[in-house]
């Protein structure tokens, strides 16, 4: 039987998938895990959803995701 966490990384696949590289760190003592799928990048706007993902723009692009809470999320 698929979990739920499972199902929900399947439904991510094709955004990554879309990227050749994703960076990823995490800072422990902030608990927050950073993604970033463009290096350089240089947001230009942001917003933050309902369950503390902030999701960072350029030019109206995706160009990573600050996981907030992150250890939390199990």
């Amino acid at each position: 039987m698929e979990t739920s966490e499972l199902k929900e990384i399947r439904s991510a696949l094709p955004y990554f998938l879309n990227h050749k590289t994703v960076w990823s760190s995490y800072d422990s003592e902030a608990d927050v895990l950073y993604l970033h799928f463009k290096k350089p990048n240089h947001a230009d706007n942001s917003e933050m959803t309902e369950d503390e993902i902030i999701v960072r723009y350029e030019n109206q692009e995706i160009i990573g995701l600050t996981i907030l809470n992150a250890s939390q999320r199990k």
